[in-house]
This record gives C-alpha cells, structure tokens and sequence, in this order.
C-alpha cells in the first residue's frame, strides 16, 4: 500500500503543512489556498489580484484604500503603526555617488578623432573604441560594418579599397604617402 508523506514546508498564515495539493507560493512564501486571505477583509485572494506590504496580503480595494487613506503604507487601517522596517545603513552620500557614476562619461577616446565615446555611440573592435560615424574606410570614406574591414597600422579601411591598393601598390608604405596627398 502507498502512503503519502507530507511535505516539509509549512503555511505562513496558519503554520500547519502544505501538501502539493493546496499549495499557493506567493513573494517566497507558501500558503494553503485557503488561507491566502485579505488581511482586512477575509476574502479569499487570487495570485492576479492580491497586494502585499510587509508580508501582510491585501486584496487590491484595501490596499489601495489603506495608502490612500493613511498616506503611507506605515500604518494599519486602525491608524496603528506596523512593524517597523529596519532602517537601511546606506548614507545619502553613497547613493549620490552610485547615482553620479551612471551619469559620468567614459575616459574612452576614440581611435580616430581622439574625442570621448560614450556607450551610446560606440563601436569596439578589438578593444579599440570608435564613434559610430568614424568607423569608415580611411582611404574613401565608405561605410564600414564590423564584418568588411581591414586595420592596418590602426587605420580602418573597407575589404574593397584594402585589396584594390594593395594589389595596386603591391606595399603599405606607398599607400601612406597617397592618403596623405
């Protein structure tokens, strides 16, 4: 004959065993689908239409009544505080300095124009950065993609101008002196 065993986790509002059967997890905790209740009213709760504050479960009316009611959702309906929170150890001056940092620009500059990239215009080849509108072909200006180009000596040229002058000039060296011209 099978037995069935219970499980090991408890219900937070009635702290009996939960069995498969009539488990309800909700922020972390489990409970019997019949105690998942408002805390003000009673009504039974589902998983689309509860709120919680503190692990105390409300049904959206009361939880929307008890903020608007007391301001803050410090306090009970009875105007009694709740449990208080611990309060955070973090400073003011920590969260200025997280909050700066997002706005900080980057000590990045771009290979071509020697210019700052910032994150929202930058184009990384091998670690190099580049602004989006200087990752072109040196030698005619063409647009360029990370998948047709050609570094040499850190200048960026297109697959197509790369093989034209090299197979032209047959070196690197004369293919400097005709840029700079």
């Amino acid at each position: 004959m099978a037995s069935f065993a219970g499980t090991t986790q408890k219900c937070t509002a009635c702290e009996k065993t939960v069995y498969l059967v009539d488990k309800l997890t909700a922020d972390g905790r489990t409970y019997h689908m019949a105690c998942f209740r408002c805390h003000h009213c009673r009504n039974t709760l589902k998983l689309s239409n509860y709120c919680s504050f503190e692990g105390v479960l409300y049904c959206r009316p009361h939880y929307d009544q008890l903020y608007k009611r007391t301001g803050s959702l410090d306090k009970s309906f009875d105007g009694t505080p709740k449990i208080q929170k611990a309060e955070k150890q973090t400073s003011e001056n920590e969260n200025a300095k997280t909050l700066a940092n997002v706005f900080v620009g980057t000590t990045d500059k771009c290979m071509c124009c020697k210019k700052t990239v910032y994150p929202t215009e930058r184009v990384t080849v091998n670690g190099t950065p580049y602004h989006k509108g200087c990752f072109k072909c040196t030698y005619g200006g063409c647009t360029i993609s990370s998948a047709n180009f050609v570094t040499h000596e850190t200048k960026l040229y297109c697959k197509h101008h790369h093989i034209q002058l090299f197979k032209e000039k047959g070196n690197y060296s004369q293919l400097e002196n005709d840029i700079a011209v």
